[in-house]
C-alpha cells in the first residue's frame, strides 16, 4: 500500500510539473505578441530570475548531515545533462515558437516519450513493458490526431512552419536524453539536488550564451519583458523542474515521460484561453486519448516499476 501510494504521489507531482511546464509557450508567445524581445535575451531573462533559486536550494541542501558529495564524473555528467536539457534544448524551443504557434509547438515536442523509451531500451537495456506500449500507442494517436486538427486549423504549411518544427523536434530529442540520463543520476545524488546544480549550471551556460552572442543590454527593457520573464521562471520553470525531477525519482524516466503527455492538452487549452488560438473536434477527441494513456499508465503497472 505505502508503495502505490508512493507511485501515485509521484503521478501526481508528474502531472502538475507538465502543466506548469507547458505554460512556458504561453508566457514565450505572449512576450513576443506583446513586446520587441528576441528569442535569447528571454531565454537569458528567465534563468536570471531563475537562478537565486538555484543556487540557493543548492546551498542549503548541501549543509544538510545526509548531503553526498559528487564525484568529478558526476559533476560532469550533471553540468552536460543540466545545459543539455534546459540550455540547449530551451534555446531550440524558445527559437522554433518564433516561428509556430504554441500549440503546435507542445504537440511536436511530445515525441520526446518515444524517445525517452527507445533511448532507454537502447543505452540502458530496459525492456519496455505491455503496458507501457499500449499506453505510448494511446497517447500517440492522440497526439496524432490532435496534430492533424491543429494543422487543418491554423492551415500551416508555409517554410516557416517547417523550420520552427525541425527546431521543436531537435528540441524534444535533447531533453528525451536529458530525462534519460537524469533517471540514472537522481536516485544516486537526490531529485532536489540534481535540480539544482543543473539547472544552474544550466542557467550559467545560457547567460554565458547571451553575453557572448548578444550585444543587447538587459536593462531598461519593456516592463512586461521582464513580468513575462519572471512568470516563466517561477511557474514554468523552478517549480515544476522540482516537481518532475521527484516524479522521476518515484515513478522513473519511462513512466514520467509517458505521463507527461498531459503536457500539449493542457497547452492547447491555454493557447484557447490567453492566445485565442482555436480548438477543433479533432484536438478534442485526440485530448481524450492522451488522458486515457495517462490513466492507464497510472492504473496499470508493474510493482517494481517504481526502481529505475
Amino acid at each position: 500500500m505505502k508503495s502505490n501510494k508512493y507511485f501515485f504521489l509521484g503521478i501526481i507531482l508528474c502531472l502538475f510539473g507538465s502543466i506548469c511546464f507547458s505554460s512556458k509557450a504561453i508566457l514565450v508567445k505572449l512576450a513576443y505578441r506583446d513586446t520587441q524581445v528576441d528569442a535569447v535575451s528571454l531565454l537569458a531573462l528567465r534563468m536570471i530570475f531563475s537562478l537565486p533559486v538555484f543556487f540557493s536550494s543548492a546551498w542549503f541542501i548541501s549543509k544538510k548531515g545526509n548531503n553526498i558529495k559528487f564525484t568529478i564524473k558526476q559533476w560532469a555528467k550533471i553540468a552536460f545533462i543540466g545545459c543539455l536539457g534546459y540550455y540547449i534544448s530551451s534555446l531550440l524551443d524558445f527559437i522554433g515558437l518564433q516561428f509556430i504557434s504554441a500549440s503546435t509547438e507542445r504537440l511536436i515536442l511530445f515525441i520526446y516519450p518515444t524517445l525517452v523509451v527507445v533511448m532507454s531500451s537502447i543505452v540502458y537495456k530496459e525492456r519496455i513493458t505491455k503496458y507501457q506500449w499500449i499506453a505510448i500507442i494511446i497517447s500517440y494517436t492522440g497526439l496524432a490526431i490532435a496534430f492533424s486538427g491543429e494543422v487543418s486549423v491554423h492551415q500551416v504549411s508555409t517554410n516557416q512552419f517547417y523550420i520552427g518544427a525541425i527546431l521543436i523536434f531537435a528540441c524534444a530529442f535533447t531533453y528525451a536524453a536529458y530525462i534519460v540520463g537524469s533517471g540514472r543520476l537522481i536516485p544516486k545524488v537526490g531529485a532536489a539536488k540534481f535540480n539544482s546544480y543543473a539547472m544552474g549550471f544550466a542557467a550559467v551556460g545560457v547567460i554565458t550564451h547571451f553575453y557572448v552572442s548578444s550585444n543587447r543590454s538587459l536593462l531598461h527593457l519593456e516592463t512586461n519583458v521582464y513580468a513575462y520573464s519572471f512568470l516563466m521562471a517561477i511557474i514554468a520553470t523552478v517549480i515544476p523542474s522540482y516537481l518532475i525531477s521527484e516524479a522521476i525519482k518515484r515513478i522513473g524516466s519511462n513512466n514520467s515521460a509517458i505521463v507527461s503527455s498531459i503536457g500539449p492538452v493542457s497547452t492547447i487549452l491555454q493557447a484557447y484561453f490567453f492566445l485565442g488560438e482555436p480548438i477543433s473536434v479533432l484536438q478534442f477527441v485526440g485530448t481524450l486519448f492522451i488522458l486515457a494513456g495517462v490513466l492507464l499508465i497510472s492504473v496499470k503497472r508493474k510493482p517494481t516499476s517504481t526502481s529505475i
